[in-house]
C-alpha cells in the first residue's frame, strides 16, 4: 500500500538509504533532518507514516515521538535505531511507536514491519 512517508534522521546517508528502500516499496517520501523540522512538516502534511531515528542532534527521537503523538495520537511511527537495549525498546513502545527496527535498514525486514503497521497493527509481542 502506498503511503505518504516522512523519514527523520540527522544523517543524510541514512535518509537517502531509507528513501531508496521506501520508494522501491512504492511510498512517496519526504525527509526531515532534525526533530523540529519533522514536527513542522508533520503539522503541515499529516503523513501516513513516520520513520524516526532515535539519536539526532537537537531533539532526541523519544522527544520527537512524544510530540508527534500529542499532535496526533493515531500517528504511525516506526523508530529506527542502532541501539538494541531492552530498555530503549521498552521506552519506544511506551511512547507509542508502532514498531522499532534496527539499523542498518534491511528492505525485507522493513517491508514486513510496514505491512503490519500500515494495517493499523504494531510489532510489539
Amino acid at each position: 500500500m502506498k503511503c505518504k512517508t516522512l523519514v527523520v534522521d540527522d544523517s543524510s546517508l541514512a535518509r537517502r538509504m531509507s528513501r531508496r528502500i521506501l520508494e522501491e516499496l512504492g511510498h512517496d517520501v519526504e525527509e526531515a533532518s532534525d526533530g523540529a523540522q519533522a514536527l513542522e512538516l508533520y503539522a503541515l502534511n499529516q503523513y501516513d507514516l513516520i520513520i524516526l531515528d532515535m539519536v539526532m542532534h537537537g531533539m532526541y527521537g523519544l522527544e520527537v515521538l512524544t510530540k508527534l503523538r500529542q499532535l496526533n495520537p493515531a500517528a504511525r511511527v516506526i523508530v529506527v535505531t542502532a541501539d538494541i537495549q531492552r530498555s530503549t525498546r521498552d521506552q519506544v513502545q511506551a511512547a507509542g511507536a508502532a514498531a522499532m527496527v534496527n539499523k542498518p535498514l534491511n528492505k525485507e525486514e522493513l517491508a514486513e514491519v510496514l505491512s503490519v503497521v500500515q494495517n493499523g497493527g504494531t510489532t510489539w509481542n
